[in-house]
């Protein structure tokens, strides 16, 4: 599934335009959202599923029927596809409510110890867990660690992490991040950010906490990111909250857009146009 990638940083390339207004709230919400102690989950209660019938999940008590928000539901079905993972790898740990982690991370101290849960266990309100964009994956076997699951790299594990970004997945929490993130490597630790920026952290070795910062520098109408993957092109660019009503630019024609909050100070745009169409002059 190798694509040609190409990222650049250009004048914006937007023709016809309209404009949306967003309340400031709005920021807590999208799959750019980020979430770590400094900035808590302050989102509305996610769209949440069940996992499809097929796909494998561990039995635990802490979550017996483990939900995700929606397109990350579809979208880590279709990697595990891909990879050929279905009957290897098993979901851990899904969606949990502000409850639910409060409850694992008072359990976690006194069965692990202060040190072991800080290191692993976010603080309650800021998991991503609450947002339902995470999902912990490990390898299906008769005993799985809640907490740390196995997930090697090595074998079906490795062709999942391999693969992760082009279905809008990243591996969160890494070794050489834990100092920004202030968490533990997790190998077993998948966000699902979208298409195309997890290809972009991915590329650029980001994690989500330096990427966020990163787009703040393509300001609408200043210069915009680019991306070219495959038979799209991607244009992105950011702004920032007002006080109350922010209004938004985003295209008219011949594209699909989204909008997220960062959960943080602005929002982020993304634009994709089919190469050589009118909307978009690459």
């Amino acid at each position: 599934m190798a694509k040609t990638i190409s990222i650049w940083s250009s004048a914006p390339k937007l023709k016809e335009t309209d404009r949306i207004l967003l309340q400031k709230n709005q920021i807590h919400e999208g799959a750019l959202i980020l979430v770590n102690r400094n900035h808590p989950v302050k989102m509305s209660t996610p769209d949440l599923i069940h996992l499809p019938t097929g796909m494998l999940q561990v039995f635990s008590p802490e979550e017996p029927l483990i939900q995700l928000e929606r397109a990350c539901t579809f979208q880590l079905s279709t990697l595990i596809d891909f990879c050929g993972g279905s009957k290897e790898i098993a979901i851990v740990s899904g969606y949990r409510s502000r409850e639910s982690q409060d409850l694992l991370y008072i359990n976690s101290i006194r069965d692990n110890g202060v040190d072991f849960t800080a290191k692993y266990v976010a603080l309650p309100g800021a998991s991503e867990h609450q947002t339902g964009l995470a999902v912990d994956v490990g390898l299906f076997q008769e005993e799985t660690d809640y907490i740390c699951p196995a997930f090697p790299d090595e074998g079906i594990s490795r062709r999942f992490q391999k693969a992760a970004s082009e279905f809008g997945f990243i591996c969160r929490y890494k070794e050489d991040k834990s100092n920004i993130t202030g968490i533990a490597n997790e190998p077993w630790h998948y966000r699902y950010v979208g298409h195309p920026h997890s290809v972009i952290i991915d590329q650029k070795n980001l994690c989500l906490e330096e990427y966020i910062d990163y787009l703040k520098q393509f300001q609408f109408g200043k210069k915009h990111l680019n991306i070219e993957f495959g038979e799209h092109i991607y244009e992105i660019y950011f702004t920032f909250a007002k006080k109350n009503i922010t209004q938004i630019t985003v295209p008219v024609n011949n594209c699909h857009w989204t909008i997220s909050g960062n959960n943080v100070d602005g929002f982020i745009v993304t634009t994709q146009f089919l190469k050589g169409s009118v909307g978009n002059d690459m």
